[in-house]
Formats: structure tokens, C-alpha cells, sequence
């Protein structure tokens, strides 16, 4: 098993509090990072019908038999059962006694949120960082091919073909979860809206024109969106315009959390097609935008993420909230700096230094082999995203 950077998360949240719940898309690592986090501790998967219609039916019974503390996988198909694990740890608050996963944000957290609230630890797993896939036995260092693979720990795991694996995933899970959440009669029109979405990675989300060109409406590509964002396949970087004085665009940025989800659903079947695919410097973004998302959810800090861009003149990638701290990124998919990629970074910092007096750390990452971090304003290879990131968290 790879090591994954939640666990050090995961076991002082147990160590403090009696039930811990972890977050994210199927096939992220979830149950192995769990059992292998508590060994001691019995697994139940509520995944099968037939455990799920037992845990139902007599809540109370199936809780006592696991009363020295289980691992609840997928609790978000038996959320009746959290109101009695409130009941339980009400009454022997012991750490660590309930450990839940669950696939659908939506789901799972709200009724965690409203049941659990005080009584759990909510952390999330995305897919491998590039720091875990670098420790995976057919890692090679080359961005394209990293981009196409994307960050699934079983493509890794078991060395799958990708092209094969997410036509599968987005067949038999993303559609599956999404469906459970929301009921969509017309599967093909979801598709349709899915693969144009895939399109839009790190672009300005215009909901009336992804749903006019998916052929449905403004407010159902607005719930359908909610929907991706709830199974952890793509998120929104909304715009950041705190007492800037300038006329900014305030719509926010579209990304998929994992780049080879995105390259399926584009029809890009080999690294070398990504080499020269016109949407190549989107996925590189969309790249950067899932590894800093995994650098601070895997460390248990809640990301505050966005993007800037005046409508004439300065465009910002990604701007994370700090406390007393700016970061600014900028992200560029070729393998040569130049000088005009750090002038949009420059005036930012000027400008948001001078108004908001907050100390401004801005950065370049792009896709050659080279850093130099000491420079006035830090250029980070791909390589070296996860110094990038650290120096993010802090």
C-alpha cells in the first residue's frame, strides 16, 4: 500500500473524537486507507443490499454487535443509521469508536453535518497526490503521460490500461452516484452535458451556454453541475474581488478534480495526443488545480480557492486565502518561461499589497524541468508541485 499524507489526519481525529468520517470519490482509497489505518477495527460495507436491509431494520442490534468500534463504509446508503450512532457516542463519547466513508458529498455530509455535528471529524481523500503515484512501481516522470493517467490509486495499483478504466468509471460510478442523488430520466442528454463539461475545464462556467449547448436548461445544467461537484468529479474556483479596484469578471472557473477523468471524456486516448491537443494548457491548469486541492485537503485545512481576471488586463490562475498570507498562482503548460507570464503576478501583487495589506506570495508554476525558488517571484517545475504546495499549507 502506498502511504497516503491523510493518515497522520486521520488517526489524531480518531484519537480525539468518538466518530470520523471520511469523504470522496469511489475508488479514491477510502476503505484501504481505513482498514489499514485501524487494523483492529471489524469492516462493514453497507454497499450490499442485503447488510443495508439489516442495518435498517434493527439499527440498535446491528450497532451493539459492533460496539468495541467498525469501520461503516458507504454510510450514505443507511443515513437512518447516524441518528443512532449520535444516540451511541452520546453515551460512551470513547475516540475513535465510529470510522464512516462516504462516495457522495452531498449526501453524506448532510446528513453528517445535521446529525453528527460536534460529535466527528470530517476529512476528505481525493485520489493519489503526485507524491504518492511517484512511489507506485510503473511511475514515470513525464507530465503528459501523468496528465492522461490521472490519479486513481487503481490504475497504479494494478497497472490498467486508462483509456479502459475511466470509460468504466464514468460508466458504472459517476453516473451511478449521480443518479442516486438526482434522478435524470434522459441519461444521454447527461452525457452529452458531461463530456462539454469536460471541455470547459479551467474555463469560466457560462451555465446558459453549457446547458443550450447540452440541449436542457439553465437550471438543470446548474443541478447537474451541483451533482459533479457532489460525486468529487469537478469543482468551482469562484472569482476573488475583495476591495479591488478594478472592473473584474466575478464568474467562476470550472475544473475536474482528476485530469484523466477529463481525458476520457475528451477522447484523448494516449499521452502523446495530450502532447499537442489544443485543450492541453486547460488540463495543465486543471492539473495544478487538483494537486494544491489534495495538498490542503490531505492535511485537513479546508481550501479557500479562487481565480482572478480583470476584464481588460490581469489574469491570476489561483488565489488561496490565508491568514495574513496571499498566494497567487500562475500556471503554464510549456516547458519555457518568459517574461510575460510574470507581469499579470507582479501587478497583483502591487496592487493587493498596497489595499489590502496582506503579504502576497506569488508564484509560477509550468510544465519544464527546472525550479528556481529564489527568485522574487518562485518558478516551480511540474515536478516539484508538492513544494509548491507546502509552501501553500505553510
Amino acid at each position: 500500500m502506498i502511504p497516503r499524507v491523510l493518515l497522520p489526519q486521520l488517526k489524531d481525529a480518531a484519537a480525539h473524537l468518538p466518530v470520523v468520517t471520511v469523504t470522496g470519490p469511489r475508488q479514491s482509497g477510502k476503505t484501504t486507507l481505513c482498514r489499514a489505518a485501524f487494523p483492529g477495527k471489524k469492516y462493514v460495507n453497507l454497499e450490499p443490499l442485503d447488510v443495508r436491509e439489516l442495518a435498517r431494520s434493527d439499527p440498535r442490534g446491528f450497532l451493539a454487535e459492533h460496539a468495541g468500534g467498525v469501520i461503516l463504509d458507504e454510510i450514505q446508503n443507511v443515513p437512518e443509521l447516524l441518528s443512532y450512532i449520535q444516540a451511541d457516542v452520546d453515551e460512551d463519547p470513547s475516540p475513535g469508536r465510529f470510522i464512516l466513508t462516504g462516495s457522495q458529498q452531498l449526501a453524506a455530509n448532510r446528513a453528517i453535518g445535521q446529525t453528527l455535528a460536534g460529535r466527528t471529524a470530517i476529512l476528505h481523500l481525493l485520489p493519489f497526490s503526485l507524491d504518492e503515484r511517484r512511489q507506485a512501481e510503473d511511475w514515470r516522470e513525464d507530465l503528459w503521460l501523468d496528465v492522461f493517467r490521472g490519479s486513481y490509486p487503481r490504475v497504479y495499483d494494478r497497472r490498467l490500461d486508462p483509456v479502459r478504466w475511466y470509460a468504466d468509471y464514468i460508466t458504472t460510478y459517476v453516473e451511478r452516484d449521480v443518479r442516486q442523488v438526482k434522478d435524470i430520466g434522459d441519461l444521454r442528454a447527461f452525457r452529452t452535458f458531461l463530456t462539454l463539461a469536460a471541455g470547459r475545464t479551467a474555463q469560466e462556467i457560462n451555465l446558459s451556454s453549457l446547458g443550450g449547448d447540452a440541449g436542457v436548461s439553465h437550471n438543470t445544467a446548474r443541478a447537474w453541475l451541483g451533482l459533479l461537484e457532489a460525486s468529487f468529479i469537478t469543482t468551482l474556483v469562484p472569482a476573488w474581488h475583495r476591495n479591488v479596484r478594478k472592473q473584474i469578471i466575478k464568474a467562476p472557473k470550472l475544473h475536474f478534480i482528476d485530469t484523466g477523468v477529463a481525458c476520457s471524456l475528451l477522447g484523448i486516448r494516449d499521452a502523446d495526443q495530450l502532447r499537442t491537443h489544443p485543450l492541453r494548457g486547460a488540463l495543465f491548469e486543471s492539473w495544478v488545480a487538483g494537486e494544491i486541492l489534495k495538498a490542503l485537503l490531505h492535511r485537513g485545512r479546508q481550501p479557500d480557492m479562487k481565480h482572478y481576471r480583470e476584464s481588460r488586463g490581469a489574469e491570476i490562475d489561483f488565489v488561496i486565502e490565508q491568514a495574513g498570507t496571499l498566494p497567487l498562482v500562475e500556471c503554464k503548460s510549456g516547458a519555457t518561461t518568459h517574461p510575460s507570464f510574470f507581469e499579470p503576478l507582479s501587478a497583483m501583487r502591487d496592487l493587493v499589497g498596497e489595499s489590502e495589506r496582506l503579504e502576497v506570495a506569488p508564484a509560477l508554476v509550468y510544465g519544464g524541468e527546472e525550479s528556481h525558488p529564489r527568485r522574487t517571484i518562485p518558478v516551480y517545475s511540474w515536478r516539484d508541485i508538492e513544494r509548491l504546495s507546502r509552501r501553500i499549507v505553510g
